[in-house]
């Protein structure tokens, strides 16, 4: 039997909690602290934007290799990062998710299912600031599928700023029947 390799190549994609807008009145006139003049003047007024102060970054890509069929890769994602600025201390979640990875046209031999890729998230790798933090699979002995959504870090900050990065690795088993060809599928962190 011809043994055949199947390479595979993840995609990282940076998701981030995002604040709520703030609701401005209809009428400028309603602006608390908007000078009368200012408001008269243009009919507009200029709301300042600021950056989310819980933010989380990924890598773009990752190649992780190629196998022969039946065979397993794993591979570290690179690094992920979660940044928390808010005031108090309130806690966050980062999870991860996964798509099936395909190549060609995704037919059944072509798709590797999601219940074939495992994730952990193993333990800080890097910190700044005061706070818990804790991993959601701090070993490989306790990597988990990615058949739904699952939590890769968590923490809360005693002091602000805080950031908390992880080396994420990934298991992907390849089925003996699978084609031939690169697959490639994507990879969300998220935080909240």
């Amino acid at each position: 039997m011809r043994q055949v390799v199947a390479g595979v190549i993840v995609t990282a994609t940076l998701a981030a909690s995002i604040a709520a807008p703030v609701a401005l009145p209809t009428s400028l006139s309603a602006v608390p602290g908007l000078a009368p003049a200012a408001q008269a003047d243009t009919g507009t007024a200029l709301v300042p934007l600021r950056a989310d102060p819980l933010t989380i970054t990924v890598p773009g890509s990752v190649n992780l290799g190629s196998v022969a069929q039946g065979g397993t890769l794993s591979a570290s994602m690179g690094t992920v990062t979660v940044a928390d600025s808010r005031a108090g201390i309130p806690p966050w979640t980062a999870t991860v998710s996964a798509t099936n990875f395909t190549t060609g046209s995704g037919t059944p031999t072509q798709t590797i299912t999601t219940a074939n890729v495992s994730y952990w998230s193993g333990p800080v790798t890097a910190s700044s600031g005061v706070g818990t933090r804790n991993p959601g699979q701090p070993t490989a002995a306790s990597r988990v599928a990615l058949t739904s959504p699952v939590t890769a870090f968590s923490g809360r900050k005693q002091a602000t700023p805080m950031s908390t990065s992880w080396q994420p690795t990934l298991v992907i088993t390849i089925p003996s029947n699978a084609a031939a060809g690169v697959y490639t599928g994507t990879i969300t962190h998220s935080v909240a």
